[in-house]
């Protein structure tokens, strides 16, 4: 039987944790999660019904995979800790943006299977987008488990070349903020022209939901998709002029690309 554990049991790991909980993927008594905090163990442990502990060491004893879940600054201790236990049976994934795979072999200061992950939060709603890097010492076989664990959750791409994890980050890890940002502005337009907040903030949400399933569900392109809701002289290219003006397009893109540019200093930050 398989078994998962998680090292910090911040938002993403809870987030990780429901949705494998929710699809049916790990049973609870198959999940174990650590952290310094006794209280968030305690509130995850009542929610979940999963296994806890604050002791990181019982945390790979006990399982196959291995989720490395703390932030950047603190990998170097946590693997520290727990490096003697991580022998061949057991896959170290590790989901802390901006440290790479040789970094992490650096620390442990011997071959182990790795795997580092670009995950993000809307896995907690079952919707969630993660892209996986594999080192050389994953087989096949071991790739796709690892692969079925994170579609458990949403989506999930395995890429060949690690240095691509930095623009994931930038684009469908840092990109839920961004969309949280749109869906706030379209809310808040909505209510300068006088609808009430809440409908404002759930026809907001449900346009960008919908749209979102057209385009994953259609196979139908974006552009074509704007084409398709733009009348000639109507109201929606009337908006999309005003968009443009005001560089919505241009903004996105620097957006992604300051977040790429940021995972890849947190790399260079990380080996210092």
């Amino acid at each position: 039987m398989q078994k998962i554990g998680f090292i910090g049991a911040g938002n993403m790991a809870e987030a990780l944790v429901k949705g494998l909980l929710s699809s049916g993927f790990f049973k609870k008594d198959q999940i174990i999660m650590s952290d310094v905090v006794e209280e968030r163990l305690d509130h995850l442990s009542s929610l979940y019904g999963v296994k806890t502990t604050q002791k990181n060491a019982e945390v790979v004893k006990f399982s196959n995979f291995v989720v490395l879940a703390v932030k950047p600054n603190s990998i170097h201790k946590v693997l520290l800790e727990i490096k003697g236990l991580l022998t061949s049976k057991k896959i170290l994934i590790s989901i802390a943006a901006g440290v790479n795979t040789s970094s992490i072999s650096e620390i442990v200061r011997r071959k182990i299977k790795i795997v580092r992950v670009m995950p993000n939060t809307p896995a907690l709603v079952l919707a969630g987008a993660s892209v996986l890097y594999c080192n050389s010492l994953i087989t096949q076989e071991e790739r796709e488990s690892i692969k079925k664990v994170f579609e458990s959750i949403g989506i999930a791409y395995v890429i060949d070349n690690e240095a691509l994890l930095d623009a994931v980050t930038g684009l469908s890890g840092s990109g839920p903020a961004f969309v949280a940002m749109f869906i706030e502005a379209l809310s808040d337009g909505g209510v300068r022209m006088g609808l009430p907040r809440n409908m404002a903030l759930r026809l907001a949400a449900q346009t960008v939901y919908g749209t979102a399933k057209m385009v994953l569900e259609g196979s139908i392109h974006p552009a074509d998709l704007k084409d398709k809701v733009s009348s000639p002289g109507g109201t929606t290219i009337e908006g999309i002029k005003e968009l443009e003006v005001h560089g919505l397009r241009g903004s996105v893109i620097s957006a992604v690309s300051a977040a790429t540019r940021r995972s890849k200093e947190l790399s260079k930050e990380e080996k210092k």
